[in-house]
């Protein structure tokens, strides 16, 4: 009995209170992330019933969703500015309200215009604010493993979609795209809003009461605090730019192209388990890019970012020649690309954690807001810079050697240059730059 008091009157520790608060606040984030992921997964399924809709031809209908992700792209550096002088409650509720938005004006939209401005301006604008918003909250909450902790509500916005697609897709067959559009903008927005109530800060002081997990990690819990335009007079922040950058060009091209050049090799439609292999690639790897987030993630914890970086991409640069080479085999084709895939989506885990390792916490969200522009630059290079090189050529074994370039180069970059710059900083950084 005395043990069980004496057990009982321990007082609880800093620790034992945030340790599970910082797991709620996590699952709290992927809840946000995919209450958000069906504006930009499931918009193929949207195209067609909109064009006839709204009577417009396919490449003006695409323009929206360009807008789409333009606008979540460029616009994250206010929006994560915004978040962190607001607070994420406030700002994840504004990009919840937004999304569910858009789409409920789109379901009355008669016009591109109108459609422009309410699934790709609103969408856009709201999807953003909540994808920079809970990375800069999870950043905080696990200051030893943010790897992990990004990688996992990176993976909720791949995962979301899975969630929605087939009944989203069952909906409009049965009901049309007003309905669908209405019904499921209502839900996204009304789940968004709801988790958004309960995130909160992780309070000062969070990164020193938190146990780490490695001491192999290969950064510091006590790095300076950069602000903005401190951070982006480093090189160090460009070089990671300019490899987050090519790292999306290869994965964009992929995700831009890949039932051009599918068709192009004459296997989209050839059957791989009793499916046609093209769409059984892209279920494939709706799962695969989901798991390497917090896979590659958790990996980086204990093996050091660029480590990993270089075993991750360079995963993809083998992935992507054996897919060249072999790209008239339908089954490993569909292999093939759920292997590509899983060595690009960790992007979304590694690089934001890599940015808060360098330059702190404190401007966590509005400094990933900066190095998520690089993923807008990606979609330009791999999207109608790649078709360009394939309409120049005739070929897609241009545009394809031109992915495992950039791969391979990124591999290189990170262990031969980004890891010994990141250490001269680390070492010489002032406590505080803010």
């Amino acid at each position: 009995m005395s043990t069980l008091v004496q057990i009982r009157a321990t007082p609880l520790t800093k620790s034992d209170i945030l340790i599970p608060e910082r797991w709620t606040q996590l699952l709290l984030g992927m809840l946000c992330m995919m209450s958000i992921s069906s504006p930009q997964y499931v918009w193929s399924l949207m195209t067609k019933p909109l064009m006839a809709q709204i009577g417009a031809s396919l490449p003006e209908l695409q323009i929206t969703f360009s807008l789409l992700i333009v606008l979540q792209t460029f616009f994250s550096p206010f929006q994560g500015f915004f978040v962190d002088r607001l607070g994420p409650r406030i700002m994840l509720s504004a990009g919840a309200a937004l999304t569910g938005l858009s789409w409920i004006l789109a379901a009355q939209a008669h016009t591109l215009t109108e459609l422009y401005l309410s699934y790709g301006l609103l969408g856009g604008l709201g999807t953003g604010i909540i994808y920079v918003g809970v990375v800069g909250l999870v950043v905080r909450w696990f200051p030893g493993q943010r790897g992990l902790a990004v990688g996992l509500v990176a993976a909720g916005y791949g995962f979301g979609a899975i969630v929605t697609t087939f009944p989203i897709a069952a909906h409009l067959a049965h009901h049309g795209v007003t309905p669908t559009l209405t019904l499921f903008g209502g839900l996204m927005g009304a789940v968004g809003l709801l988790a958004a109530q309960f995130v909160k800060r992780a309070p000062p002081g969070t990164a020193t009461t938190l146990p780490t997990v490695s001491a192999h990690r290969g950064h510091s819990d006590r790095s300076a605090d950069f602000a903005p335009r401190m951070m982006l007079k480093q090189p160090v922040f460009w070089l990671m730019f300019l490899m987050m950058a090519m790292m999306s060009t290869s994965g964009l091209m992929v995700i831009s192209q890949m039932g051009a050049f599918a068709h192009d090799f004459g296997i989209a439609d050839l059957p791989v388990w009793g499916m046609a292999a093209l769409p059984l690639a892209l279920t494939i790897d709706r799962f695969t890019n989901g798991l390497t987030r917090p896979f590659f993630g958790y990996l980086s914890d204990r093996l050091g970012r660029e480590n990993t970086m270089a075993i991750a991409f360079g995963l993809e640069a083998i992935a992507m020649g054996g897919w060249l080479l072999l790209h008239q085999d339908p089954l490993l084709f569909v292999l093939l690309s759920g292997l590509v895939f899983f060595g690009w989506g960790e992007i979304f885990s590694l690089f934001p954690a890599t940015l808060t390792d360098t330059f702190g916490e404190r401007h966590a969200t509005t400094n990933y807001g900066l190095l998520y522009m690089s993923q807008g630059v990606g979609s330009v290079l791999g999207g109608p810079l790649a078709a360009l090189l394939h309409r120049y050529t005739g070929s897609w074994e241009p545009v394809f050697l031109a992915m495992i370039a950039l791969d391979a180069g990124t591999a290189l970059l990170a262990l031969f240059l980004l890891k010994p710059m990141r250490q001269t900083l680390t070492a010489h950084s002032a406590p505080a730059l803010s």
